[in-house]
């Protein structure tokens, strides 16, 4: 636990820490908590809060109403393409947030398909962000509802029939009460995810509509607010970590009540008028709400023939000191640089949680690997600049300093990845192996390492696109001549002109399709449902 518990100590306790402090205290050193006091009750601030609160639950509730009826297709139901089609909708969650609003941009936006074919344009409002936090978070239901689906024994809800139940009452009976816990996990990550939602805010809200990460960075990089983004930053953190702590709740209660049943006995094909009406509305949503979005993006990225992409490779100084096309090769190499971190810091992480002897402190650890999820990237990113600018952590000008940041996000999902399946390593094996002689790393790698090579390959491919898509805190921390994809697709965005627009459309489809293709490779690996998503 050394080394991961320094790392989080260091890059990012520190650098939030430093951030709040500064946000707290004047340059006299003096406290400013009154003032900080009072900004919760300026009507502004009041007015941030409550529409983060309002548009995460309005999300939550939009995507479990769309996404349901989809977790219980791909669980139950057996259809030609289903692998396939389940590995598309899961596309969107590891999009970065930044191209699937230049993807929602492209249908409901100015020139977009939909302006072009009705005159109706959503970007600016509340709307364009509910759907697009659809978009990204509907796989989290599929995933996370529907895996448990597939392996709940559909004879209990038919031995409930047998007794004269009818088929909803069986269902709410049955099968609801065991589904709840995964409801309830799956609706608890979407509010964390939407609750901290930035890049899909910034590229389609309107001046109106401001989450509080988007305030957060609002305050620090425009008007140098920091008392306001400190107190918007320390709400954040008390409502992430309340989330987490019920997510977790959610999850034991969950493992611990289940008895589970192998998926590929459950599905069957559909039957009757009632399933194929319901298999064919879930496929028309996912065509409009999935597959529609980046379709349109690709269009548009090509309406010009090959010209927005040859425009990558032209300097432009007004926007960068460098190509828009050397943000590609910047990309790739921090995001390698930052699955290394990721996969040394969360793999040691997982081996000390595994272990059966792990103290209540160790456990509790788990806990807080997650909360780069939810603080803010934002203050992360700025705490960065202020935090690691002295000997012997002078880094604000060395190339580390974005990787640090972009690890720091893909550590808890090489834990959550990791850690289920170093459990399931029976200790009995290790203990048989040191009895031989075996020295704790000749264990290591002749017992664990054979049985977690897959996901130890899964955990990197989830590392390296979480990293690669990573913008809250990049937007801070890359430099000019060294921009990343997801911030210099913003800047595109940002820009007025046609060919902005379309280099930012052509920016955004090779993200994709990297991301993507990392994705079909996970796909191919997890054969056996590895990790806990």
């Amino acid at each position: 636990m050394a080394v991961p518990v320094a790392f989080f100590a260091v890059f990012f306790a520190h650098p939030v820490v430093a951030i709040v402090l500064r946000g707290l205290r004047g340059e006299d050193g003096a406290w400013r908590l009154a003032e900080a006091a009072r900004t919760l009750g300026r009507p502004e601030v009041r007015e941030v809060l409550w529409f983060t609160l309002w548009q995460a639950l309005a999300s939550t509730a939009l995507t479990l109403v769309v996404a349901l009826p989809a977790a219980y297709v791909f669980a139950r139901l057996r259809f030609p393409g289903r692998e396939l089609l389940r590995a598309v909708v899961t596309v969107p969650f590891v999009l970065p947030t930044v191209v699937a609003g230049a993807a929602f941009l492209a249908v409901v936006g100015r020139g977009g398909l939909f302006d072009e074919l009705w005159g109706v344009r959503l970007d600016g409002t509340v709307g364009a962000v509910l759907l697009a936090h659809v978009f990204v978070n509907f796989a989290v239901v599929v995933r996370t509802v529907g895996g448990l689906w597939a392996q709940l024994d559909p004879g209990q809800e038919e031995a409930a029939r047998m007794l004269g139940a009818s088929r909803f009452t069986a269902w709410r009976t049955v099968t609801l009460p065991a589904l709840g816990p995964a409801v309830a996990a799956a609706a608890l990550m979407i509010f964390l995810f939407t609750f901290t939602s930035f890049g899909i805010v910034q590229v389609l809200g309107g001046p109106g509509v401001s989450t509080l990460e988007t305030e957060i960075y609002r305050r620090t990089a425009d008007l140098l607010d920091l008392t306001t983004a400190a107190v918007l930053s320390l709400v954040q953190f008390a409502a992430v970590g309340g989330v987490l702590a019920v997510h977790a709740w959610t999850v034991r209660r969950r493992e611990a009540t289940l008895r589970l049943v192998d998926p590929a006995t459950t599905a069957r094909p559909p039957r009757g008028a009632g399933q194929r009406l319901l298999l064919g509305g879930v496929l028309l949503v996912t065509a409009v709400l999935i597959v529609l979005p980046p379709a349109v993006l690709v269009q548009r990225s090509f309406s010009a023939g090959l010209g927005y992409y040859r425009a990558l490779a032209e300097e432009d100084g007004a926007a960068f000191l460098v190509a828009p096309v050397e943000a590609v090769w910047n990309s790739l190499e921090y995001a390698v640089a930052a699955t290394a971190i990721a996969l040394v810091i969360g793999g040691l992480a997982a081996a000390a949680l595994a272990r059966r002897d792990a103290g209540r402190w160790v456990r509790g650890f788990d806990a807080l690997l997650m909360l780069p999820l939810g603080v803010s990237a934002v203050t992360v990113g700025f705490g960065f600049l202020i935090a690691l600018d002295e000997p012997p952590l002078d880094l604000r000008s060395t190339w580390i300093l974005v990787p640090l940041a972009q690890a720091l996000v893909g550590v808890p999902f090489v834990v959550r990845t990791m850690l289920p399946v170093l459990r399931a390593v029976d200790h009995r094996l290790r203990e048989a192996a040191a009895v031989l002689g075996a020295s704790p790393w000749r264990v290591w790698r002749e017992v664990d390492l054979p049985m977690v090579r897959r996901a130890l390959l899964i955990a990197a491919g989830f590392a390296f696109a979480v990293s690669l898509g990573e913008f809250g805190a990049t937007v801070f921390i890359a430099r000019p001549d060294n921009p990343t994809l997801p911030v210099a697709v913003a800047k595109l965005i940002g820009r007025p002109g046609d060919l902005n627009y379309g280099q930012a459309m052509a920016l955004s489809v090779i993200l994709m399709v990297v991301c993507a293709a990392a994705l079909l490779v996970l796909e191919r690996l997890r054969g056996d449902r590895t990790g806990e998503f």
